[in-house]
């Protein structure tokens, strides 16, 4: 019998997460505590989470050790997708991948800073993907967020931003890469996370408000948590990136809210783009 030499499956996943540590940071903004990040270009562009990078300044750590302030240069709540800059230059980047290639059952890895633990590495399957979001059968704790899902490869294919049922949700890396060319396109303004209303009804609560946007101009308040948009509930969490990206520019629509234990109607005027890009 000819013996077959198979790689060590352990040993190549441990080079793997090596590499990804080194492109992935922490980050502090705000009081949200520690996210993570990844580097996106050596020249210091970082693409985190939204909700990570709450202010228009923060602090990024990289994996050597090294300090430096950053700057949010983009800004989309509605994707949960921020990109910051550091004064940096030659710095390792994540290999980026193709989502729209992933496959169910595919391995995938992620990397990230829960409870401030620098390159905690997790893995798991791929369980669904689609334009607007990846969801993995892997566990992520606070601090993963911003962090990079990559595949066996070793190549970045998501953003991890939120747990839902169970299932680890990371905004697409095709999807970051829209919001770096700056697609125009319907914004409310807000940054939300998906709760569950009762024990079945999904809802999406509102973390923070943009000043002048137009979920402000509307009244939307944080803590109020948006529960349909247009007559059409909010089933599941990327209902309403689908409902606005199929919305005019200038359309009143009305938004269901619940706010204090009662269920009332805002009605918000969309402009396309007024909240995601921000200059340095």
């Amino acid at each position: 019998m000819t013996n077959t030499s198979f790689p060590n499956i352990a040993d190549e996943l441990a080079a793997l997460a090596a590499k990804l540590r080194h492109s992935t940071v922490k980050v502090r903004s705000g009081s949200q505590g520690v996210g993570s990040g990844v580097i996106w270009q050596a020249d210091g562009l970082i693409i985190t989470n939204a909700h990570v990078a709450t202010s228009r300044r923060a602090t990024v750590e990289l994996a050597d050790g090294r300090i430096f302030e950053a700057v949010r240069t983009k800004f989309d709540p509605q994707q949960d997708l921020a990109a910051l800059k550091i004064n940096a230059t030659n710095l390792q980047t994540a290999t980026i991948g193709d989502s729209d290639g992933l496959r169910v059952g595919e391995l995938v890895i992620a990397v990230g800073n829960p409870f401030a633990d620098s390159g905690a590495v997790t893995t798991g399957i791929i369980h669904g993907q689609h334009q607007r979001a990846v969801m993995a059968d892997i566990r992520l704790y606070p601090g993963n967020s911003g962090g990079p899902l990559a595949d066996c490869l070793g190549r970045v294919v998501g953003i991890n931003t939120m747990v839902v049922n169970g299932l680890a949700v990371a905004v697409p890396s095709l999807a970051v890469n829209r919001f770096l060319l700056g697609a125009s396109r319907p914004q409310l303004g807000v940054t939300l996370q998906p709760v569950l209303i009762g024990n079945r009804n999904l809802g999406l609560l509102v973390l923070s408000v943009l000043p002048d946007s137009a979920a402000a101009t509307a009244g939307v308040q944080v803590g109020d948590v948006l529960i349909g948009l247009s007559g059409r509930s909010l089933t599941r969490y990327d209902d309403l990136s689908k409902y606005l990206q199929q919305s005019k520019d200038g359309e009143a629509l009305p938004l269901q809210i619940w706010r204090g234990g009662q269920q009332f109607v805002v009605y918000v005027v969309l402009q396309s783009g007024k909240t995601a890009v921000e200059s340095r």
